[in-house]
């Protein structure tokens, strides 16, 4: 048994432990609680738990999680400290979710936030669209489209269809010139006189 001035009884555990293991209580006789730390917890972790429960709120198993690994509460795996981005402000360092978890919160939140889509609403559009681009009905659809002026979602493109829009800036002027031009049609002035040139009608 370890020394008396050392050691206290939990009245709980009956444990016999070091005073250290105990809180401070100033209405004590010793000054400190009569419960250790460990019971303590685990009163206050349970009792929290049963307040939760019969305000209807969810509560969260105990997980056991091995050193240099975390609980990813999100998609429930415990995954090593690499799959998780840094945060200096949490008291682990590391961010509430892991890499995969906040990669898909990311692209909902950029979704909901440039578009006012979720998810099912940008599927929903791409199957209307049969699954493919709907600008060059070949490729599959991966960027939403939509008008920088109204903000309206067009639909969906693929990568290079989004990328060519953006390159002729909605211009449909200059989107049909370029399909006249591709077809063969050049739309060039044409010189008529030294220093005078006829645009194309």
């Amino acid at each position: 048994m370890a020394d008396e001035s050392n050691a206290k009884q939990c009245r709980k555990c009956k444990r016999e432990l070091p005073v250290a293991a105990f809180a401070r209580d100033r209405n004590r006789r010793d000054g400190l609680q009569v419960h250790c730390r460990e019971c303590v917890a685990e009163y206050s972790a349970a009792h929290s738990r049963r307040r939760r429960e019969a305000m209807g709120m969810s509560v969260r198993e105990k997980v056991d999680v091995p050193a240099g690994r975390k609980l990813c509460r999100t998609c429930g795996e415990v995954k090593p400290h690499s799959e998780w981005h840094r945060n200096a402000t949490a008291s682990d360092g590391l961010s509430t979710r892991c890499k995969a978890c906040r990669a898909v919160r990311g692209r909902q939140d950029h979704l909901k936030r440039e578009y006012g889509l979720t998810e099912a609403e940008r599927d929903e559009s791409t199957a209307s669209q049969a699954g493919v681009c709907c600008a060059c009905l070949s490729a599959p659809p991966q960027h939403v489209d939509h008008c920088h002026e109204t903000g309206r979602v067009r639909g969906v493109l693929c990568f290079s269809c989004n990328a060519a829009l953006g390159q002729f800036k909605d211009r449909p002027d200059a989107i049909r010139r370029a399909a006249a031009y591709v077809e063969g049609i050049a739309w060039k002035p044409t010189l008529v006189a030294p220093g005078v040139c006829r645009l194309p009608s």
